[in-house]
């Protein structure tokens, strides 16, 4: 098991910024790859963001297109804690955001093993 638990969701104008900590507790944590997802009503949960862990070497970083040059993925092995910086945020940003773990970088959602609760993001036009 991999308990994480996401902080820094809230609501924010169009244009804003936020960012979302996700905490793991879990001395292993620095080997998965992380990724971000989120799921808005009456939509399918989809991918954000993903960072490779230390087995996958050079801090690899996957994103959607939609978020591309908006957002970035981090993380603080020392903390066992990965970010999620969103910037110009938009309406359609609007979601429940879940970090989730990995052992391999992907952006596939079913290769996540590991969930956190989530925390809502809610961007006001």
């Amino acid at each position: 098991q991999v308990p994480l638990v996401e902080s820094g969701g809230g609501l924010v104008q169009a244009g804003g910024s936020l960012r979302l900590s996700c905490a793991a507790s879990r001395r292993t944590f620095s080997t998965y790859a992380m990724g971000w997802f989120r799921q808005a009503p009456g939509k399918e949960r989809e991918f954000v963001a993903a960072i490779s862990g230390i087995s996958e070497s050079g801090g690899h970083t996957y994103y959607a297109d939609s978020v591309k040059g908006r957002f970035t993925i981090s993380r603080d092995n020392a903390k066992n804690t990965v970010y999620l910086q969103m910037n110009s945020l938009k309406p359609e940003d609007t979601a429940v955001y879940y970090c989730a773990a990995s052992d391999r970088l992907t952006t596939a959602t079913m290769a996540y093993s590991y969930w956190g609760q989530g925390t809502q993001v809610t961007v006001s036009s």
